[in-house]
């Protein structure tokens, strides 16, 4: 039996129980179910821990184009810190709880 899998290697499976998860964006917590005209407020596929190896539930997550855009390859903790979080208020207390517990596994 073989795995149905995106174009990012997200198995259906996971993409279903993301999608579930994660209706707003889990940085800025723009929402998904709202219909939205500009690009950048759309969901795409986000790794927290930037490693395309970790394919978990804990790693992947939805955020907006303009999020992901923004993180890139940072690490999380530094993208807290940057202009485009402080512009629009996004912080370690802000963001959703999937990504908190990723960015306290940084510190362990």
């Amino acid at each position: 039996m073989s795995l149905k899998m995106n174009r990012w290697n997200i198995p259906d499976w996971l993409e279903k129980a993301v999608c579930e998860r994660d209706k707003f964006c889990i940085y800025c917590g723009i929402d998904f179910n709202v219909p939205n005209s500009s690009r950048g407020m759309r969901p795409s596929w986000e790794h927290i821990i930037n490693d395309a190896k970790i394919v978990t539930i804990e790693n992947i997550a939805r955020c907006c184009i303009s999020c992901n855009a923004s993180k890139g390859q940072k690490i999380l903790a530094d993208w807290l810190q940057s202009n485009y979080c402080k512009r629009k208020a996004i912080t370690e207390q802000s963001i959703a709880a999937v990504a908190r517990a990723a960015l306290s596994g940084y510190r362990s």
